[in-house]
């Protein structure tokens, strides 16, 4: 049967096959700690109470037909008066657009400004943004990031690559590096887009910027969030920004995202998902309502969860630097943001008990699974090279006991490569 080119030449996400094979593992009964999907076990990171009993309270109030195509205007309100508050960005209701979490949002950005062959660039590693690239048929632009600068782009990286583009697309805290922009670099890079904007003729189209901004509450020791539009006013007509509760409030599931900017650029990306279908359900969008109006609830929920959080990725960062202190040549990068630890192992090319060589990350994750019952996710999955020696660790969906547990399993099964 033939489909189309785009379809089948369209590659899964390498994040979910991983995932889905140690899930299966672990329902036979197998111990592994799952550091691979950017999700979060209920039982361990479960969504504020309030939330969950709003949810239920809307449902039973009889909140089940279809939601408004940009979102409840209960919601909207709510979103503009919380950003307002919490980071001085003033946008109206009318700006805003709710789907059902983040993916629809960024899609229908790039289908909103994205033509068939337009340039789209983006850092790597990054999440997703290939494929989006190849969903909207735009040119991908992948501009390869450095550890030294803890794989957050640079403007002396961005800047070769700008002239002609239509999209940049950024993230802060990153996915998957769990890392973020200084003041310093983000406003360099916003002035960049400044500049090229003012080189464009009239008609001719801008360069946009979609600024991915899902972890901002997610924020640890002193690091701090930054955005285009507060550092550089001028960038509002040309930032698309992508936020939503699905991190900050570990509720992956509850599907509420939403997005903001120019209304020319909102109004098109409604009218392409309310083709598609993307709204978030009626009942989860009036209780996130409640609950983001809840400062009280909001200020109880946020550290408490932050701290957790923290601590696992902590003990992580602490148990590689453990073993580097030792010989092991492992590494890791202080953790900002986010859930995620960035983690270098570098051992391709040493044999195991097996007698395989490993030549690229992904066998060394096969590796790790069976042999230390551990989980990560290569950074091959995120754009760079199958044999950069970095790895994401995303800490949501385990328990610090299972990380604990973990670390002497990942000794020994370094100590077992020859």
């Amino acid at each position: 049967m033939q489909v189309s080119r785009m379809a089948g030449s369209l590659i899964g996400s390498e994040i979910i096959k991983i995932g889905n094979e140690v899930n299966d593992m672990i329902r036979k009964g197998e111990q592994i700690c799952n550091l691979t999907i950017g999700d979060f076990t209920p039982s361990i990171f479960p969504i504020p109470e309030q939330l969950r009993d709003n949810i239920t309270d809307a449902y039973a109030a009889g909140h089940t037909n279809y939601p408004p195509a940009n979102g409840t205007l209960d919601l909207r309100t709510a979103a503009a008066d919380f950003l307002r508050q919490r980071l001085s960005l003033d946008y109206s209701p009318n700006d805003l657009l709710v789907a059902g979490g983040s993916r629809p949002l960024i899609y229908a950005t790039y289908l909103a400004l994205v033509d068939p062959g337009d340039k789209v660039v983006f850092p790597t590693p990054s999440w997703n943004n290939n494929h989006y690239c190849h969903l909207s048929g735009a040119e991908a632009v992948m501009v390869e990031t450095l550890p030294e600068n803890n794989f957050m782009p640079t403007a002396a990286e961005l800047v070769p690559h700008l002239p002609g583009a239509t999209l940049l697309a950024l993230c802060s805290p990153l996915n998957p590096t769990g890392t973020m922009f200084t003041r310093e670099g983000l406003l360099e890079i916003c002035d960049l887009v400044v500049a090229e904007n003012q080189r464009r003729q009239p008609g001719e189209k801008p360069l946009y910027v979609l600024y991915d901004q899902i972890y901002w509450m997610l924020t640890f020791g002193d690091a701090q969030h930054f955005d285009p539009v507060s550092l550089r006013p001028e960038l509002r007509d040309y930032t698309i920004y992508i936020d939503g509760i699905s991190k900050c409030l570990a509720a992956t599931g509850v599907r509420v995202g939403y997005a903001f900017g120019p209304a020319v650029v909102i109004d098109k990306m409604k009218a392409i998902l309310g083709h598609v279908g993307a709204w978030a359900p009626k009942a989860e969008q009036m209780a996130t309502a409640a609950y983001l109006a809840n400062d009280a609830a909001v200020d109880e929920f946020i550290p408490t969860f932050k701290d957790k959080l923290q601590h696992s990725l902590t003990t992580l960062y602490d148990g590689l630097q453990n073993l580097k202190a030792q010989g092991y040549p492992v590494d890791a990068i202080v953790p900002m943001g986010a859930i995620y630890l960035t983690a270098k192992l570098d051992v391709l090319g040493k044999t195991t008990p097996a007698g395989q060589q490993l030549t690229t990350t992904k066998e060394l994750t096969s590796y790790l699974i069976s042999e230390a019952r551990l989980a990560l996710v290569p950074f091959s999955a995120f754009g760079t090279s199958d044999t950069a020696p970095w790895f994401r660790m995303s800490v949501g969906g385990a328990s610090l006991e299972s990380i604990e547990a973990a670390l002497p399993r990942l000794q020994a099964a370094l100590d077992a490569l020859q």
